[in-house]
């Protein structure tokens, strides 16, 4: 298979595994994924084929909706890349990714330069997707989703937060603007991600003045 083809028989699978999901981690949303990282990578030297089946397969079980499980997702892409005819090396650089993009393994830790750019550029590129008007419907999109308050002045956000608190967090939409979103500026790893990163980071503090000011009653 060529890599267009592979490509898009990927895109087939997640597709159809992604039919039933949460809106803010289905198909759509792996889609601007695929499409930022692509964009991403126009400024950077990476593997593009590994860069493409990463972003398409980052989500493919994200763990908060199997049990808080992390090794789902990297055994549901192993097996299926299995299938199709692809070196062992860019099976296992792909897996890679999807078992690091994951913004609570980074929490309490240094940015880790290391690690190789193609997670790198899909990281930036998914970290995109939470950031602006679209990251803003997504958080309150799965704040609906869990039943949670919109906000709640008696209960602050969490700024100290371990990997194991924040998965069992189930704190208001708005602190997680505080507990996550508005971090991610400061986490990009491209220039081109930190750019765009920027003007959605603005938005979301736009935003937040808004909805203060209307709780609030000053507008």
């Amino acid at each position: 298979m060529t890599n267009t083809e592979l490509v898009e028989a990927t895109i087939d699978f997640v597709k159809e595994t992604l039919l039933d999901a949460e809106a803010g981690h289905d198909w759509f949303h792996t889609q601007r994924v695929f499409k930022n990282a692509l964009l991403i990578s126009k400024d950077e030297k990476v593997d593009v084929l590994v860069v493409s089946l990463g972003a398409l397969l980052h989500d493919i079980a994200d763990s908060k909706f199997h049990k808080g499980d992390e090794t789902v997702g990297p055994r549901m892409a192993r097996e299926f890349l299995g299938s199709l005819e692809i070196e062992k090396k860019t099976i296992e650089q792909v897996c890679y990714i999807i078992e690091h993009i994951s913004f609570k393994n980074t929490i309490g830790k240094k940015k880790n330069t290391r690690h190789p750019l193609e997670l790198q550029v899909v990281q930036d590129a998914d970290r995109l997707d939470a950031l602006g008007a679209i990251g803003i419907a997504r958080a309150f999109h799965y704040g609906g989703f869990k039943n949670r308050k919109l906000y709640d002045p008696d209960i602050p956000p969490d700024l100290n937060m371990t990997k194991s608190t924040y998965k069992k967090s189930e704190s208001p939409t708005i602190n997680h603007f505080y507990e996550k979103l508005l971090l991610l500026k400061d986490k990009m790893n491209t220039v081109t991600g930190k750019r765009i990163a920027s003007q959605r980071h603005d938005f979301l503090l736009n935003f937040l003045e808004q909805f203060y000011a209307e709780w609030n009653g000053d507008r």
